[in-house]
């Protein structure tokens, strides 16, 4: 009997595949993320009527269902403008979002004893930030400073390298520069990784070329028609930007009409894998 009971239990073993072969490969085990992105020029929260409206913004953002969200041209107590408002703190909890807040212009107080007035670019995140830097990109003496805030963004479990930026305006030479060194600092990694942003040239030219040499346009890959992006009120340019790297698969893009800003917003849904 005993004879007989292991050599069924024998047989069993040799019908089960090794716990090597069964597994199926560590990647294909983990699931891809859906994920939805938007860039945003918000012109420190003044539409094209001349309005001051941060609500209209934040209910545009929470229409696009966008996960991840990288701003530019946002106020922090800067002038009589937009208030005082420090708006990546009101956007944050008006939308129950994570953020960080890179100020690239940071002036005393006109006040002793009140906050500096900053100008920069803000990210808000539905899921966690486990850090945050901003690195200031090169300027020529003229230009208004610019940088790369960068974070990392949780997405159930996966990590998000998640960069915004808003490169110069005026300068074409200034501007491959600060290209060049967005392609520094986010090129010695293989997370995966996304830069959004105003990037102030169109498609065909030396900066942007040097950019999707990295990194991937997601317009170019899944978006329909020209997806021009400024002025808002007849928008005739493409400017601004999602960028992916190949772990991120799009889905579809879209340039929704909105008077909120003097840019129009670009949004993507993405699968993170």
């Amino acid at each position: 009997m005993r004879k007989l009971l292991l050599g069924t239990i024998a047989g069993l073993l040799m019908l089960l595949p090794t716990a090597a072969a069964a597994a199926p490969s560590d990647t294909a085990a983990r699931p891809g993320r859906p994920l939805t992105v938007m860039t945003y020029n918000i012109h420190h929260g003044a539409g094209v009527d001349g309005v001051l409206d941060l609500e209209r913004i934040a209910v545009l953002i929470e229409k696009s269902g966008a996960d991840v969200i990288g701003l530019q041209e946002v106020d922090r107590h800067w002038s009589e403008r937009s208030n005082w408002v420090d708006q990546p703190a009101w956007f944050a909890k008006r939308l129950q979002m994570h953020y960080g807040y890179a100020a690239n212009l940071d002036l005393p107080p006109l006040n002793a004893g009140e906050p500096n007035r900053q100008y920069g670019t803000a990210i808000l995140s539905r899921y966690p930030i486990k850090d945050f830097t901003n690195t200031l990109l090169p300027k020529y003496p003229a230009g208004e400073q610019r940088g790369l805030a960068v974070a990392t963004v949780k997405v159930r479990g996966a990590e998000l390298r998640f960069a915004n930026t808003h490169l110069t305006h005026n300068n074409n030479a200034e501007r491959l520069e600060q290209a060049q060194k967005v392609v520094e600092l986010l090129g010695t990694s293989t997370k995966p990784t996304m830069l959004v942003g105003d990037l102030n040239a169109r498609p065909d030219t030396p900066e942007i070329k040097t950019l999707t040499a990295l990194l991937s346009d997601t317009w170019v890959e899944v978006g329909v028609g020209p997806g021009y992006t400024i002025p808002a009120e007849n928008a005739n340019a493409r400017i601004d930007y999602l960028l992916h790297s190949s772990q991120l698969k799009p889905g579809k893009a879209s340039v929704p009409v909105t008077p909120a800003s003097d840019h129009l917003p670009v949004v993507a849904s993405y699968t993170l894998h």
